[in-house]
């Protein structure tokens, strides 16, 4: 179905309003990106997005904002990135081979986009450049833009899953399919579809597929994030925001449970840790009704590290410690995974644990695990909105039932965003 005059016109005047706002306030983050070729990019950026304070304001705030407060609706700073004190680490990523294929991917964003009409392609695809790549929210009401799955055809539909699926690995697209079915079955328990449903996800696009130049997409919508970029044969899988409210429902006679990994490769670790360790590693015993801290809007988020240090594992620790990032890193194609997961290995003894909670098999909890090159959170909540579908009472108590997590790339590289500034510096067409 193509986009409602209105609603283009609304997509128009969003973008036209951020432009001024990046223009006038954005300067600095251009001028690191170097070149002229880099300026002239960015002064074509005619789909540069609106910033979130033009949308209508959300029902609820996204979790995991600055200082793990409700977190900025709006975009009101250059990207830095995750930084432990302010100061990005230099040199810790380049542009190099990968052995990664980048072409099974390329292919399906292609037949993606010629799938859409030219509305709908108008209002889905941004400049690689776009402040759209961190406008994203896991909150349900939060405005989003690009083409929704309640716009599209069943044709339309399984492009977008035939692209979902070439870039994620079976457990990463079930992961995808499983939040959006309990997030339906969830809105139907508490009479609500309207705000609840398995088709309020979103699609955009960023720059144009390529084997050669970087683009990337985001699939965005309520608990479920993910943000891909491509650079060649190197893929940035981050930031990503898993979630679930129940983590479990019977949904047709079937049991359907999600966001199950990561509780229990994160209990693993904290039970294998000597009581020495863990006085080390957990901060509190309790656990708040939220904890996260760089969750939606909070690319730039200052935090120390603090807790348990990966040299101060033993080798069996270490492999437990790896198997919380390898929950999330294991949701794109293997050989992503594994280009991460050795990226992750690199840093291993200067990553550093924090835990708050209890550690039993059911306890609710919250784990941070943190090195310069990956930060995972998973974050046992309070109910909300869905309580009701699972006989809860809303903000009664942290609980496994609402299960918030997000896997990021510290020192700048989120959304590939410091592989795009080398490539602009080092590619002679763009010099």
């Amino acid at each position: 179905m193509p986009e409602t005059e209105t609603g283009h016109r609304t997509h128009a005047s969003r973008r036209n309003f951020m432009r001024k706002v990046f223009f006038a306030g954005g300067a600095t983050a251009f001028a690191t990106m170097g070149g002229a070729g880099a300026w002239a990019a960015m002064a074509d950026d005619t789909t540069a997005t609106a910033d979130a304070s033009a949308s209508a304001a959300p029902s609820g705030a996204p979790g995991g904002g600055p200082a793990g407060g409700p977190g900025n609706q709006s975009i009101t700073e250059d990207f830095f990135g995750l930084t432990t004190d302010g100061r990005r680490i230099d040199d810790l990523f380049t542009i190099h081979s990968t052995g990664v294929k980048t072409a099974p991917v390329i292919t399906a964003a292609n037949a993606f986009l010629a799938g859409l009409t030219d509305d709908q392609k108008t209002a889905t695809q941004f400049t690689i450049h776009a402040t759209e790549w961190r406008l994203w929210s896991n909150i349900d009401s939060y405005e989003r833009q690009g083409v929704t799955l309640a716009d599209m055809t069943d044709d339309q539909k399984a492009l977008g899953t035939a692209l979902l699926k070439s870039a994620l690995s079976a457990d990463g697209l079930e992961t995808t399919e499983k939040i959006r079915r309990i997030n339906q079955a969830a809105g139907e328990a508490i009479g609500n579809t309207d705000s609840f449903n398995e088709d309020a996800y979103y699609w955009t696009l960023m720059g144009t597929p390529s084997a050669t130049e970087p683009w990337g997409f985001q699939f965005d919508g309520h608990h479920l994030v993910v943000n891909y970029f491509v650079l060649g044969d190197q893929v940035v899988m981050s930031p990503c925001f898993w979630g679930s409210e129940p983590t479990s429902m019977e949904i047709d006679g079937e049991t359907v449970t999600v966001c199950h990994e990561e509780v229990v490769a994160s209990l693993a670790f904290v039970n294998s840790l000597t009581e020495a360790q863990r006085a080390v590693a957990i901060e509190s015993s309790t656990k708040s009704n939220e904890s996260m801290k760089a969750g939606a809007f909070a690319d730039n988020t200052v935090q120390e590290y603090t807790g348990l240090r990966g040299d101060e594992l033993t080798a069996a620790q270490k492999k437990k410690l790896l198997g919380i990032v390898e929950a999330f890193a294991g949701r794109a194609k293997a050989d992503v995974a594994k280009a991460r997961m050795a990226e992750v290995r690199g840093h291993l003894d200067d990553t550093y644990v924090t835990w708050a909670g209890g550690i039993a098999d059911d306890s609710a909890f919250y784990v941070r695990v943190h090195s310069p090159v990956v930060w995972v959170e998973v974050d046992c909540q309070a109910p909300g909105p869905l309580a009701g579908a699972y006989g809860a009472e809303q903000g009664s108590g942290a609980t496994q039932k609402h299960v918030h997590s997000v896997i990021r790339t510290p020192n700048g590289n989120d959304y590939g965003k410091e592989l795009l500034r080398q490539h602009y510096l080092t590619s002679p067409h763009h010099r």
